[in-house]
């Protein structure tokens, strides 16, 4: 489906199949002689063709266009390095351009989640699931890396570059301050909650997250267009919902807490999931990866707060409540 935002930018809902995000939303800024790609897919057949057929209807020529991408996640990139061309510059951010060159990340993840509690005989049943493991691209093209404040002009727009970590290390939002829109990526979504993961034991970024919410609830914006689901307004009414949804998080954690020492598995086992099955152990693998990365980013807030504590270490990290 493509739709006209505004004048020169139309929004494509490239399909997630098997997903329950369902959909992306790459957006596309046409002007007279460079166009501006936002955000991609995943690099599997059904995002490509829906992509192209879009791209197509729009009548973009890739030899005169540029890609921007909000991070790494593959649902974000794993296209980019496709419709690329020679002529084609691919914009990204540095902390995540780290990431991505370190093409060995999977498996400090794995290690990383069997010392929080995560089942040794389906830590690759889940690498395995995990759609940036599957369809994530096949090589890493040269990329023009963005800062903080930058700004890049497209469709007769200037998009100034707004760093917010959190969802990821380097993850990047467009904001255009005379139309007061906002690119927003998955910092900012509607009717889902970002997904906040911790898989290794430096940094917080919960913490980082919260603190982008209030750089962005700083800026005046009229109109929201986010990575997934559908465009909407009233951002700092749903920054408040989501700084409430964490605080809510963070409280059933040391609920859970309060009886005795858990690892990261057992503590996101007991927490209640927007999901569609009677158990946790009816949950789809790769979505008890995803609770269990989103468990470990509350636990550490709490503990870079000194509210819990780590109890063991080895070989499982146990976390337990202060009294």
């Amino acid at each position: 489906m493509v739709e006209e935002v505004m004048a020169n930018l139309w929004r494509i809902e490239v399909p997630l199949p098997q997903n329950p995000l369902k959909s992306i939303n790459a957006y596309v800024l046409k002007g007279p002689s460079r166009n501006l790609i936002v955000d991609t897919g995943l690099n599997r057949k059904e995002c490509y063709d829906a992509m192209r057929a879009g791209l197509d209807e729009l009548s973009v020529d890739m030899r005169q266009t540029d890609l921007f991408i909000s991070h790494l996640h593959a649902d974000h990139y794993g296209l980019a390095p496709r419709l690329a061309t020679e002529t084609s510059k691919l914009y990204f951010n540095q902390p995540d351009a780290e990431v991505l060159k370190n093409m060995g990340h999977w498996e400090p993840m794995l290690e990383y989640g069997a010392r929080n509690g995560f089942p040794q005989d389906t830590l690759r049943a889940a690498l395995n699931s995990h759609p940036g493991y599957r369809h994530g691209p096949t090589s890493i093209p040269e990329l023009t890396l963005l800062e903080d404040g930058d700004v890049l002009h497209a469709g007769g727009y200037s998009l100034q570059c707004i760093l917010t970590p959190g969802h990821t290390r380097g993850h990047t939002c467009l904001y255009e301050p005379d139309r007061k829109f906002l690119l927003a990526g998955d910092h900012l979504l509607v009717d889902i909650t970002p997904n906040i993961q911790c898989w290794s034991d430096q940094g917080d970024p919960l913490k980082d997250y919260l603190a982008s919410l209030d750089k962005v609830r700083s800026l005046e914006v009229d109109l929201v267009l986010p990575g997934h689901r559908r465009l909407f307004r009233n951002h700092r009414e749903r920054i408040e919902e989501l700084k409430g949804h964490h605080e809510k998080r963070t409280n059933e954690v040391l609920s859970i807490l309060n009886s005795a020492s858990k690892t990261a598995f057992q503590v996101a086992s007991e927490m209640t999931w927007d999901i569609d099955c009677e158990s946790w152990d009816a949950f789809p693998v790769a979505q008890q990866w995803f609770a269990t990365g989103e468990t470990i980013a509350h636990l550490r807030t709490l503990e870079e707060s000194s509210r819990i504590f780590r109890k063991t270490e080895h070989p499982m990290i146990t976390f337990a409540r202060r009294v």
